[in-house]
């Protein structure tokens, strides 16, 4: 059974070299404590893998293709950068990549409009992974909402950060009230939404999300954030049309099996918990072929 990804980060080589340095020199503290920790064991929380590791993970993995999704940065610049650094990617191998494009609102709406500009031009094909509340800006932020109409204009999904409101605490943990998301969909019916990490269980705490079908929900970092038993739970009560697989990789989700992050054992754990074609490459393809 084939795989698409919808949840994958790189960044480039500069950042891989030193992250730390790379971080606090973009002034990205946030981005700095969340990813270049160590867990008690010793072992990093994420890996920095060049585009090439990632390809042979991929390939090992039986991924044929994987989203490459931007970060909730501080600042503009650092969201360009990352952008320039994915039309890289997806140039040198637009059979294996695809990428989501990542904005500051908070920069304002001439930035904001250049970047749009410049990442269609360049081939991205959606948004994200964004999060308001990590960002400084509020869901109904004005430069925020003209982002969202023109996603839509050009059919690009939006993927938004979610953290379940009653997971433990990690360093860089930021609130994000699950009612936004209802809001979000509510108010911007045009706007496919993919909430990422199961969207923080939303369809199963407010049961209004369910009837809310521009509501996607990924996959990414299940295995650190909850058993296996959340597949069949999520699988009762939102459509099967409306998940899609994502890894969250580099990032090391089984870090008490394996001592690097990898895709092979997430993939095993989604087909053994009843992940059928749909949520592991349709749904996904579907959104990329828009």
């Amino acid at each position: 059974m084939r795989v698409i990804d919808a949840h994958v980060h790189l960044y480039p080589p500069e950042a891989n070299r030193d992250p730390v340095v790379w971080g606090l020199d973009k002034g990205e503290r946030s981005w700095v404590e969340m990813c270049t920790r160590r867990r008690k064991s010793g072992l990093p929380v994420q890996d920095f893998p060049t585009v090439d590791e990632l390809l042979l993970e991929m390939d090992t993995a039986d991924v044929e293709r994987a989203v490459l999704l931007g970060w909730y940065w501080t600042s503009a610049e650092t969201c360009a950068a990352q952008n320039r650094f994915y039309a890289t990617c997806v140039q040198a191998h637009p059979d294996r990549l695809s990428a989501y494009a990542t904005f500051q609102p908070t920069a304002g709406s001439a930035i904001l409009q250049e970047e749009l500009r410049r990442t269609q031009d360049e081939g991205f094909v959606g948004v994200g992974e964004l999060s308001p509340h990590s960002q400084g800006y509020s869901v109904t932020d004005a430069v925020f909402r003209e982002l969202l109409q023109q996603a839509a204009n050009r059919k690009w999904p939006v993927n938004l950060h979610v953290t379940d409101p009653i997971s433990r605490d990690y360093p860089g943990r930021v609130e994000t009230p699950l009612l936004d998301f209802v809001q979000l969909a509510g108010t911007h019916a045009e706007v496919t939404f993919i909430l990422a990490h199961w969207g923080g269980l939303l369809p199963l705490r407010e049961s209004s999300a369910v009837e809310l079908k521009n509501l996607f929900y990924d996959t990414a970092a299940s295995p650190l954030l909850y058993d296996v038993s959340v597949w069949a739970r999520f699988l009762a009560t939102v459509p099967e049309d409306k998940i899609l697989f994502g890894s969250d990789f580099p990032l090391n989700v089984f870090p008490t099996r394996e001592p690097k992050a990898g895709m092979t054992r997430f993939v095993s754990e989604a087909k053994l918990a009843g992940a059928g074609s749909r949520v592991l490459r349709e749904n996904m393809l579907r959104l990329l072929e828009r």
